[in-house]
Parts: C-alpha cells; sequence; structure tokens
C-alpha cells in the first residue's frame, strides 16, 4: 500500500501545478496533473490504492525535499554542539531530505579510514539522506586517489583557516588536488596572509578595548575572498576540474564566478540563506550570533547575491549550518567560534523571501533541490518525477514563530528566534517514508546513503 497526496499545489521543474502524487514504497509511482482530464480517475484508482491520503488544499505546497551541499553536524570531535542524529533531525523537519557534511572534524575526515566511520555512524544515527566529503590537506593526496567518486559527494579544499590541518596552502598539493580526474572540488575560499594581516591592523587599531564584531567583515574582507576564489577558479581552468566555490559572500566573486560558469560549465558557485537575510547592519544587535566564516558582508553584496539566486547566475542556495554552544558565541571576538545554525529553518527562510518577492518561489526549488541534484549528479533525487526517490515536503500557509520550545538544534539557539514565518514545514517523506507528520518527527526513518553518477 501507498501514500497518495491528494489535490495539492506541486512546485516543481519550474513551475507551480495543481494535481497529486502516489508513492509506493520508496519512490514516487505516479505523478497526476489537475489538467489531464482524465485526473478524476487517475486519483481514484489511487485512492484504492492508497493505505494512506492526505489532503492538500488551496494553502499547502508539495515540495521536493531539499539538498544541502554544506553542513557542519559536529560528529565526530564536538557532539556536544551537535551531532548526526540531532542536526538531521533539525533537517527533516525543516524540510532537508539530503545532506552533505563537511570534513573538518576532530579527528578530520582525510583519510578513507576516518570518512567510512562516519558512513556507518550516519547509517545507525541519521533521518536524513546523507552523504560525507573527504578532507584535503597539503600530503594526502594517495588517501583522495582511494575514495569512491560513486559514494562520496567531493574532496573539500580549505583555501583558508580551519580546523586541524586542513588548510591547503602548498602550490604542490593544490595542483595535484585539482588534477584528480572527476571529482568535484569544494572549496572555502579566503586568503589566509590577507585576513592575519588585517587582524593586525585591527588589533593595532584597538588597542585594549575588544574588537566589535562589525570589523569582522573587515577583517575577513572581501579582498580575501576575492583573491582566494579567484586562485580557485584559475586552478580548476588550468586542470580542467569540476570546481564548487562554497558560501559566495560578495557582489565581485558573484560577477566572476557567473562568467566563469559560462565560458566554464564545470565551475560553479553557492550560496547560503544567511547572506540573503543579515548584512553588515546586523551586527550591532547579533553581535557574535551572525558570525560566520565568510564574513556577512554590506546590504549591497546581501542584494547582489539575492539578484544572482532569482536570475540563475549561482547553482546552489545551501546553510553551511555550523552550530556552537550558546556561551561558546557569548565570548568577545577574537574568542566566539564562526559558525551558525540554520538547517531547520532555511527553506522557510527562503519561502519567506519569496513572499517578500525576491525571487519566485520555483526558483527558490531549483536552487535547492534541482540544482544541487544536477550538480552533484544525485542519482533519482532533487525532482518530483516518477520513478525517482520520494524525498517530499509538504508546506502548509501557518505563520509561526521561531522559540527556544521549536528549535531542534542541539545547541539550542538561533539568531532567528522572535522571526515569524508565513510558511510551516508540516510533513516530510525520505525515500517514501512520512519522517515528519504535522511539524513532528515520526518514529520512523529509511535515510540512505547518497549515490553519484
Amino acid at each position: 500500500m501507498g501514500t497518495l497526496i491528494k489535490d495539492i499545489r506541486i512546485v516543481n521543474e519550474g513551475r507551480m501545478t495543481e494535481g497529486s502524487v502516489l508513492i509506493e514504497g520508496k519512490t514516487i509511482a505516479s505523478v497526476m496533473q489537475a489538467s489531464d482530464p482524465d485526473y478524476g480517475h487517475q486519483v481514484h484508482e489511487a485512492e484504492n490504492f492508497a493505505g494512506e491520503v492526505i489532503i492538500g488544499g488551496s494553502e499547502a505546497m508539495l515540495l521536493p525535499g531539499v539538498i544541502d551541499d554544506q553542513v557542519h553536524f559536529r560528529e565526530p570531535g564536538a557532539t556536544r554542539k551537535g551531532c548526526i542524529a540531532s542536526e538531521s533531525a533539525a533537517a527533516v523537519l525543516g524540510g532537508v531530505t539530503s545532506f552533505m557534511d563537511m570534513p573538518n572534524n576532530n579527528p578530520p575526515a582525510t583519510t578513507v579510514g576516518l570518512l567510512e566511520s562516519k558512513y556507518d555512524a550516519a547509517a545507525r544515527e541519521s533521518w536524513a539522506n546523507y552523504s560525507f566529503y573527504i578532507g584535503a590537506t597539503n600530503d594526502n593526496i594517495e588517501e583522495l586517489r582511494r575514495a569512491d567518486r560513486s559514494n562520496v559527494c567531493g574532496i573539500k579544499v580549505f583555501m583558508g583557516s580551519s580546523t586541524g590541518n586542513m588548510l591547503v596552502d602548498s602550490q604542490e598539493a593544490l595542483d595535484a588536488v585539482f588534477s584528480l580526474d572527476g571529482w568535484l572540488i569544494a572549496t572555502h575560499c579566503e586568503d589566509e596572509a590577507t585576513i592575519r594581516h588585517n587582524l593586525e591592523e585591527a588589533r593595532a587599531r584597538y588597542g585594549d578595548s575588544p574588537i566589535p564584531f562589525s570589523a569582522h567583515p573587515l577583517i575577513r574582507s572581501r579582498e580575501a575572498c576575492l583573491k582566494s576564489s579567484a586562485k580557485a577558479v584559475e586552478l580548476a581552468r588550468r586542470h580542467g576540474t569540476r570546481l564548487h566555490v562554497l558560501h559566495v559572500s560578495t557582489a565581485e566573486e558573484i560577477d566572476m564566478l557567473s562568467e566563469a560558469h559560462v565560458k566554464h560549465p564545470g565551475i560553479s558557485a553557492e550560496v547560503c540563506v544567511h547572506y540573503m537575510w543579515f548584512d553588515d547592519r546586523d551586527y550591532d544587535r547579533y553581535g557574535s550570533l551572525v558570525k560566520c566564516n565568510p564574513a556577512i558582508k554590506t546590504q549591497a553584496d546581501r542584494e547582489a547575491i539575492t539578484a544572482a539566486v532569482r536570475e540563475g547566475l549561482v547553482q546552489a542556495v545551501a546553510t553551511d549550518h555550523a552550530p556552537h554552544l550558546f556561551e561558546e558565541k557569548k565570548q568577545d571576538y577574537l574568542h566566539a567560534p564562526s559558525g551558525l545554525p540554520t538547517v531547520q529553518h532555511s527553506l522557510v527562510m527562503m519561502l519567506q523571501l519569496a513572499e517578500r518577492g525576491c525571487f519566485p518561489i520555483e526558483q527558490a526549488v531549483r536552487m535547492m533541490s534541482h540544482s544541487p541534484a544536477d550538480l552533484f549528479r544525485i542519482d533519482r533525487r532533487g525532482y518530483i518525477r516518477e520513478g525517482y526517490f520520494a524525498d517530499l515536503v509538504i508546506v502548509r500557509r501557518r505563520p509561526w514563530t521561531v522559540s527556544k520550545d521549536n528549535i531542534a538544534y542541539r545547541c539550542g539557539w538561533s539568531p532567528l528566534e522572535g522571526t515569524v514565518f508565513d510558511w510551516a514545514v508540516t510533513d516530510t517523506f525520505v525515500n517514501g517514508t512520512r519522517t515528519v507528520r504535522d511539524s513532528r518527527l515520526t518514529s520512523l526513518r529509511t535515510p540512505a546513503r547518497l549515490h553519484f553518477h
């Protein structure tokens, strides 16, 4: 017996249409359009087959599950902040059905053995489908060659500071990594020397006074981002690499990377939802709670990133979900860690931006589901298509307020506390299993390891 999602607005492949979807087992068995003259008969037959019928209605939409290509779920090594179980639960509550987790753990996932231990943990604990990047270092090229491209989403290269031994600053190592055949190389692009210089200038400027959080985008500056991104693009062009530049934060990078994508389609860019929600005027209000790397920058950058999503000049929207304990975040500028938790709220943030007229809802779905599936060449996910895995999300127009009572992150806080959203994620299906019902976790989960063509 299957599940029928009946008479609902389906947002998929650039269109919003009325219809119904039948789930059978792990996959989508039928997508029925209300415009089809035989629609009534099709739905009647589906109702006879379905064990459960969910009525959509005019205030609901059915979307493909969100694919988040950049999260930090903190396992292993920092599970006091978050773990695969807690953060993947938050993910599915927010409509994220697949995630790709970063390797800068303790120990960092820079060997095949350490990488597989993360997969083993996810198989036991995750609520959502999963994949993990293997991390590059200055001296682990042989480990990268051992990894299986069909089962690993990509290689992560930190071209700026990171946890442990993961800053890749050797030109020889960069050339070796970028020359690996067939891999997607995902980069964190900030020039370390520029950041260090800016930090020393800030220390001198403020002396014994605390450095204000408003200095963060000046220390981790636009110049540091652009210099590093340009270097990554040059390496990708020279080696013919599939390059994916993560969390682009400046207008200049948008211009450079969109031009590079036209000339070299293997070069792509991702932006994060918080760069469209906040700008540097928010440091005075939120302080450390919006400190992240790369830094949130100006209103003009915020508008340029939003326009890039609207116009399709970037290839993905993700979160860079990075939880820290609240007491850690409340330290002074030099000691408060960078990162904010957003995986539970990214979809409703994008829907709210669409409500404001920033871009159509169809474009939000493209950036969060379709395009990541295409970019990473994920097997049968990211779309509402017959034969595809039934990773689906129902959202309903149901205003609600973010509060500590409904935050699922292990860290227990969000800079969005007090924000009212017009749309709520009420139901999430992962591989056909209703993992979220009426905005609450069920006891059922059937996550899978992502596979790549």
